[in-house]
């Protein structure tokens, strides 16, 4: 059987993540409906990674296996035809080897993370961005951010839900920026612990409103502990923006 790579966009609002739910819309839910719609016959689908609540996608990866040999540009089209009025899109499909496993042959996931720093309420924004009404410091978030640079035991910044096998990961980027009234964090690794970057974004929040120091960001680090984190970020400013392969 052809095994084609979907490559997807969603807004995550409406959804209970990622992963599969019997009785709430996820996007692996909507999209094997799709699939299945399609082809007749249940379809197993495998993503990337799996996107909490309300966590958005501009590149979320999965992989199918259809019996039948179609162009990948009928499956893009059908399956979007059989996705609406779900938010959810299919931007790009294509053939791949069969050892291609949209999880496990990942490379480097890359996310973004959005905060609205104003003090009127969003509007447009509402569920895409989290609003941080006080002047955040983004230099001074930076250069603490980069204390989380490298390979480290990142227990503090880990869900206490998190079935990952081992807190150690290697954060290959962590920057901040402003633009305009936003303040954009961006991060990459071959791999993140659940809630790893809504985790460090609310530690470095805090770091941008003068409660914390670079090193008291170091310090939460250090102690591999949970409760030594700040407040965890909101979802909806997080996204995952592209998978490499």
């Amino acid at each position: 059987m052809p095994r084609y790579k979907l490559t997807l966009e969603y807004d995550g609002t409406l959804f209970a993540g990622w992963q599969f739910q019997t009785d709430r819309d996820t996007v692996q839910g909507v999209l094997k409906t799709a699939l299945t719609a399609l082809c007749g016959h249940d379809v197993k689908v495998a993503g990337a990674g799996r996107t909490d609540a309300g966590v958005h996608a501009l590149g979320q990866v999965a992989h199918v296996d259809l019996e039948k040999d179609w162009r990948p540009d009928r499956v893009r089209d059908a399956l979007n035809a059989h996705l609406r009025p779900h938010a959810v899109a299919v931007l790009s499909t294509e053939k791949v080897a069969d050892d291609f496993d949209a999880r496990f042959s990942a490379k480097k996931r890359h996310y973004l993370y959005r905060i609205a720093n104003r003090r009127p309420d969003l509007t447009l924004d509402r569920l895409r961005a989290w609003r941080v009404p006080r002047r955040l410091d983004a230099e001074a978030m930076h250069e603490a951010a980069q204390r989380l640079v490298g390979q480290h035991d990142f227990t503090t910044f880990r869900s206490t839900e998190c079935q990952a096998k081992s807190p150690v990961k290697t954060l290959d980027r962590l920057d901040v920026s402003r633009e305009g009234e936003e303040v954009i964090i961006r991060t990459s690794a071959r791999s993140f612990l659940h809630n790893q970057v809504r985790s460090m974004v609310g530690s470095l929040a805090l770091v941008g409103d003068g409660k914390w120091s670079a090193d008291d960001l170091g310090a939460a680090l250090a102690a591999r502990a949970r409760a030594a984190c700040g407040e965890v970020a909101p979802p909806e400013g997080l996204y995952l923006v592209r998978v490499d392969y």
